[in-house]
């Protein structure tokens, strides 16, 4: 291969890697065209992008991303991408590979995960599947503030809360005792009036 051809490769895997971070890398054997076509049809679907690389150009493109994917550079490589997530990304490709094997239970060798990348960093499959979405983690991270915070204010209230419940204590007016009542006098008895 010529030096302008790979150069012509290397540039147009590195404007469609621009700004991945998170992808699965798949292995291919033995996969038919009609096998081939419905894999990427399902993913297409999901808005998952799937490519064949060449390992060296892309070993040698997401090295200068920044992007580590170990060893897994060997045999035939497709880079699937896409989705809003790591998690959406490899639900998508887990759900895919289980319904070709469904239908298709002799195809349970043709599609072998060979590892996925998370912001990066490389990963199982199971363990991208339970990652966090974006949304999840800011979520996640907003309620642990909330509840610290909650915490804190409710610490600093208490003894201010519990200075105005004696100062309301203290202001009620105090109910009389019980005075012993007043013996009301006789009433006066009219004499009789003698004529």
């Amino acid at each position: 291969m010529s030096k302008s051809v790979k150069k012509m490769q290397m540039d147009a895997l590195t404007h469609s890697f621009a700004g991945v971070r998170d992808m699965v890398i798949l292995s291919p054997t033995k996969v038919n065209s009609a096998y081939d076509y419905n894999f990427r049809k399902v993913l297409r679907d999901k808005k998952v992008k799937v490519m064949m690389v060449k390992n060296t150009i892309a070993r040698k493109i997401l090295g200068e991303a920044g992007i580590s994917a170990g060893d897994v550079w060997n045999g035939t490589t497709l880079i699937a991408w896409g989705a809003d997530s790591i998690k959406d990304l490899s639900k998508a490709i887990d759900s895919t590979l289980k319904e070709i094997i469904k239908k298709n239970p002799k195809a349970i060798d043709t599609m072998k995960v060979k590892t996925a990348i998370a912001d990066g960093q490389p990963c199982t499959l199971e363990r991208a599947m339970t990652m966090p979405t974006r949304l999840e983690a800011i979520g996640e991270v907003l309620g642990m503030l909330l509840g610290v915070g909650s915490a804190i204010a409710g610490s600093l209230t208490a003894p201010f809360q519990a200075i105005a419940g004696a100062i309301a204590t203290l202001a009620e007016p105090k109910p009389e005792e019980d005075k012993p009542a007043e013996e009301a006098p006789a009433p006066a008895v009219d004499a009789p009036v003698a004529s």
